[in-house]
């Protein structure tokens, strides 16, 4: 059985045996759940586990930095009196291959303000993206290959 699943199940048998149905409880559900698979893991072949779930930790909280810190990029730009932007699409080879992996860096980059998935190349090899500010092109293609392209090739190779 997939380990997230069984963790998921301990947590809503947590959430029925103790009666309140409530979002925290739920999460404290889960950490319940993930201490008694971690008690059990080597048992039922489950040693990979706790690495994938911090590296998909690790991608979520660098997500939620870079919607900050572009949030306050795009506020900064609009709200200065002469607003210079330089609008554009550029090309971004993916190095990501698995359909799934390139819906979800598609879909960062789109809600990350500033940014917009425009489309994916039929061959799956290179993902445009239209920049609100596309002064260095090179610059975004770096960011997004060391930050979100990276940890997604980590958390579910």
């Amino acid at each position: 059985m997939n380990m997230f699943v069984l963790n998921l199940v301990l947590a809503i048998i947590w959430v029925a045996v103790t009666g309140s149905a409530s979002l925290h409880n739920l999460v404290f559900g889960f950490i319940v759940g993930a201490i008694c698979v971690a008690l059990v893991r080597y048992q039922v072949g489950g040693r990979g586990y706790y690495t994938r779930m911090r590296r998909i930790i690790s991608l979520f909280l660098l997500f939620l930095y870079e919607l900050m810190v572009s949030a306050w990029s795009v506020a900064k730009l609009v709200c200065s009196p002469r607003m210079e932007l330089k609008p554009g699409i550029f090309r971004y080879e993916l190095r990501l291959e698995r359909d799934f992996e390139i819906v979800l860096l598609a879909n960062m980059i789109t809600l990350t303000p500033g940014t917009l998935s425009v489309d994916v190349s039929d061959d799956k090899k290179y993902l445009y993206i239209h920049a609100l500010d596309c002064a260095d092109p090179d610059g975004i293609r770096r960011g997004i290959a060391d930050g979100f392209e990276t940890k997604i090739r980590e958390a579910f190779a």
